[in-house]
């Protein structure tokens, strides 16, 4: 299997973008990836950019960005407040808040949402972010919800049990507000990730999986 070295040289990212329709969409599908980022690359430069965040979810968003960031993150994080649900009727705000981000942060990785969630707020993200970062790598994460529109990802992170033990418990601290959903569970976050290292057949039993749509290689 192909590796993609994020972390030799100066080939590695040094800005990465994270964009998240809501306030646990960032940690559920990378937050695998922005440990490992921090453990292995301690210098990289996060920009933890959430849509929809209002009211609790706003507190929860910034809290759970410093658990995963550290003590920097409140420089890192930008929260929108548009309506959970509603992001293709306000597309022409939710486009300018993308080009805002963008004047202000050029990343050499951008993480976000996957083109086929089903979910209409995450599409829009994901279609923005093709649309704001052209020349960009971007890495698509994906979400696991009663849709059912897991696909097939091409890129895998592999992550150490210590990792996804750590994402998760992150998870569960977080996001009070969403542990009465069915969903909501360590074993269903453990789960996707250890489906994933199966198919990657990470040696640590546990990895994230992501679309790549599209790359340069570079020697």
């Amino acid at each position: 299997m192909t590796l993609l070295h994020f972390g030799k040289g100066r080939s590695g990212p040094r800005r990465v973008l994270c964009l998240g329709a809501h306030s646990d969409d960032i940690e559920i599908g990378a937050g695998g990836m922005v440990l490992e980022l921090l453990r292995q690359r301690p210098g990289v430069q996060f920009q933890w950019v959430v849509f929809s965040a209002a009211g609790v979810r706003a507190t929860e968003a910034r809290q759970s960005a410093r658990r995963f960031l550290g003590a920097r993150s409140a420089e890192q994080v930008r929260l929108f407040p548009f309506r959970d649900g509603f992001f293709p009727s306000e597309y022409p705000a939710v486009k300018e808040a993308f080009e805002q981000v963008a004047r202000g942060f050029q990343p050499d990785l951008v993480l976000t949402h996957t083109r086929d969630d089903r979910h209409q707020d995450h599409r829009v993200v994901s279609d923005l972010t093709w649309n704001t970062f052209r020349r960009h790598l971007v890495l698509e994460y994906e979400i696991p919800k009663w849709d059912g529109d897991l696909g097939r990802p091409n890129c895998y992170l592999p992550v150490s049990a210590a990792t996804a033990q750590r994402k998760t418990r992150l998870l569960m601290q977080g996001f009070a507000s969403q542990r009465s959903k069915d969903w909501f569970s360590p074993e269903t976050f453990l789960g996707l990730m250890r489906l994933r290292a199966i198919e990657c057949r990470a040696p640590g039993g546990y990895a994230e999986a992501y679309h790549m749509r599209k790359a340069i290689i570079g020697w």
